[in-house]
């Protein structure tokens, strides 16, 4: 395992256990941090984690994608629906009652957006467009064989994939944008920033474990466990012990991709490390020790924002492979896919200096380079090649680690 593990840099200064007779000398001295095995967590016998919000999104989300390519049954009109949750769109019903919405909650974060009103707005529209162009583009040319200029289906082994003009699929650049705008967004940058944590009297009533009216968490608390839940919210997931299905849940987004880059031996161990932040952070909160907390967050920030940056450039190595096989509907899924991550790169975290890992400029450039012209159809491996080093270089990993 390479580079990977952020809390052996700060393992001396940061990791404390229940037991250790240095928790008393910490500098907010009674608080000693009692780290369970699970993510569970109790008041008077009574469970304080609550991220049902977090669930309802992630299933809005799963019901969304999966009429991206229902072209028999899905409209333009059905999946903008289901994005903004007007019109009774769901099937699950349950999902029609509730006041949230995908939309709500995409590029909203505290962190990066509460002054910059305008790209979240630009970013959401971004996200219709890719709806509109699947249903208004795509659709009407799905029986059409897709070429350069030309939208349609391509083959990819026994099935196909249906890209737009330039070899685009609309259905991936929406769910790998997603996992960062909404997801990546909600955890590092709005619920986890000390903004939102630390808002009005949320110390002193954490310190003093006054819950909300009718509630048996403090505010900090449930803040904590709604970016918890945007990452292991899934009902498909225990909930207290996440990684027990890593790699085998019914999740498809953020979740999904941690196991993912967990499998390689490269990334070896950023599961299980992301999940102990989480874990540690919320009993840290709990014992009111705020720098520990603070610590977890960083580590949280880095390693999130690390399996965004390791899936675009896998996705545009893959990329490469295929074009130079000549399986072009291959290719343009994993490119396609890559361009999702890129997109998502935009809402990385990096805890040195809190901003992303691959400035928006890079990002904007990368996209214009990618869809140029006839897009996918004429990218070379030398720009895959160049593209793939520019976003490793943001990180401390390499581009054959990734790749793999």
């Amino acid at each position: 395992m390479k580079k990977l593990l952020f809390s052996a840099v700060l393992a001396g200064a940061t990791l404390m256990s229940c037991s250790s007779d240095d928790d008393s000398l910490s500098p907010e001295g009674e608080n000693n941090i009692d780290n369970p095995t699970t993510y569970k967590f109790e008041r008077n016998n009574s469970s304080t984690v609550d991220f049902n919000g977090q669930t309802t999104r992630l299933q809005m989300s799963a019901e969304l994608l999966s009429n991206f390519n229902d072209f028999d049954n899905a409209s333009e009109t059905l999946l903008l629906n289901m994005f903004a949750n007007e019109n009774a769109p769901f099937e699950n019903t349950s999902l029609n009652e509730s006041s949230k919405s995908i939309k709500s909650k995409v590029a909203a974060s505290s962190f990066y957006f509460s002054t910059n009103t305008v790209e979240s707005t630009e970013i959401k529209n971004d996200f219709e467009s890719f709806i509109s162009g699947q249903m208004n583009t795509v659709k009407p040319n799905k029986d059409q064989l897709a070429e350069a200029g030309v939208a349609g289906q391509i083959a990819d082994g026994d099935g196909v994939r249906y890209v737009n003009e330039k070899g685009l699929e609309y259905n991936q650049a929406f769910a790998k944008g997603l996992i960062g705008a909404l997801l990546l967004d909600q955890i590092a940058n709005n619920y986890l920033s000390v903004a939102v944590l630390d808002e009005a009297d949320n110390k002193a009533n954490n310190d003093a474990e006054i819950t909300e009216e009718g509630k048996s968490y403090t505010t900090m608390e449930h803040k904590w466990d709604e970016a918890y839940g945007y990452l292991y919210g899934d009902p498909s997931i225990p909930s207290a012990t996440p990684n027990s299905l890593l790699n085998e849940s019914d999740d498809r987004l953020l979740f999904s991709y941690l196991g993912q880059v967990d499998e390689d031996e490269d990334f070896a161990g950023i599961a299980e490390e992301t999940f102990e932040a989480f874990k540690k952070g919320r009993a840290a909160i709990v014992a009111g020790n705020y720098s520990v907390r603070n610590e977890q967050i960083a580590i949280i920030r880095q390693n999130l924002s690390k399996v965004i940056g390791v899936r675009a450039v896998h996705y545009l190595q893959g990329g490469k492979a295929k074009l130079q096989e000549e399986n072009y509907g291959s290719a343009f899924h994993e490119l396609s896919e890559g361009f999702g991550f890129i997109y998502s790169l935009r809402f990385t975290h990096n805890p040195s200096n809190g901003a992303p890992y691959v400035s928006k400029a890079q990002i904007d450039t990368i996209n214009e380079q990618l869809l140029s012209g006839n897009g996918f159809w004429e990218v070379s491996p030398e720009m895959l090649d160049s593209i793939s080093e520019e976003i490793a270089a943001g990180f401390d990993f390499s581009v054959e680690e990734a790749a793999e």
